[in-house]
């Protein structure tokens, strides 16, 4: 297969039937696509020799709902084993994890030696702070990822440097030796932080899928199952936040709780635990206990 504008154009038809974004229009990603091909000659050979992956790799392009546009270094297509793949990064993780409404936004931030940075509880926003210009900030000692969610928690997922590069070291794009873990190390050790935080955001479909591509078809293979406070010890907590007669006992209860979920990184149980509490805290006030309020933190 000689001639890529063909190949991408026989995509016309199935690009349109999976883009979950019906906004998406195949000329511009297929355009996209063709630049990469024209200025990377060793992308475009791979796509000659396989050209099934080519095809794949633009559908994935629709399905995941993400786009080539260059300026906007949200994905990639990149060679990998042999086969053309989409690349997603970071930026791009994040872009479709708003679109999919998971977060209302999001950032990821690399932590050095001589910042400082203070985590300030799972669902608050963390102190960090530094000058940002400076060239002696110190080696990386880690990074995080900060989002806000729809319901207007702040979830915060910080990672030891070294527990990056355990994962990174699993991976076998990193194995081989060559690409963006020798090339933008920055961009792929934030990429691993917002990878290992979506697994505490609200469930969608389409992220999960992203990220399962990555670590599958993309080779990233950074896949790891986080730790879990255990269901007895949750059924406690929730146990004891309802056995409360005021709301500042019941958000005592509730912040023992998230002592014993921060070290696990278990997001997903403080919440829960935080919702009981909230609704707990409505029914001592007389309310129904979905009633929206507010509780002072």
């Amino acid at each position: 297969m000689n001639d890529l504008p063909a190949l991408i154009e026989e995509q016309r038809e199935r690009f349109l039937t999976v883009r979950v974004d019906k906004t998406m229009e195949f000329e511009r990603e297929a355009g996209f696509a063709l630049q990469i091909f024209q200025e990377k000659d060793y992308v475009a050979k791979v796509a000659r020799s396989n050209p099934e992956s080519a095809k794949n790799a633009v559908i994935n392009v629709a399905a995941f709902g993400i786009t080539l546009n260059p300026a906007q270094k949200l994905a990639y297509l990149v060679p990998r084993g042999g086969a053309v793949c989409l690349d997603i990064s970071y930026m791009g993780l994040l872009h479709i994890a708003q679109a999919c409404g998971a977060i209302q936004w999001g950032q990821a931030v690399i932590v050095r030696e001589k910042d400082t940075f203070e985590l300030q509880g799972l669902d608050k926003q963390p102190i960090h702070k530094y000058a940002p210009f400076k060239t002696d900030r110190g080696p990386i000692i880690g990074v995080y990822c900060v989002v806000k969610t729809d319901g207007g928690d702040y979830l915060t997922h910080p990672m030891k440097i070294s527990d990056v590069y355990k994962i990174r070291d699993r991976s076998e794009a990193y194995k081989k030796g060559t690409g963006p873990w020798k090339t933008d190390e920055e961009e792929m050790i934030k990429k691993t932080c917002v990878k290992q935080a979506a697994k505490y955001w609200p469930r969608r479909e389409r992220l999960d899928q992203a990220v399962h591509h990555l670590n599958t078809d993309g080779g990233e293979g950074i896949n790891v199952t986080p730790n879990k406070l255990p269901e007895d010890e949750f059924e406690k907590f929730k146990a004891a936040i309802l056995a409360t007669d005021t709301k500042a006992a019941a958000k005592d209860e509730w912040r023992k709780a998230v002592a014993v979920c921060e070290p696990l990184g278990d997001t997903e149980s403080a919440l829960k635990l935080k919702n009981i509490m909230l609704g707990h805290a409505n029914v001592l006030d007389g309310k129904a206990p979905d009633e929206p309020m507010a509780v002072a933190a």
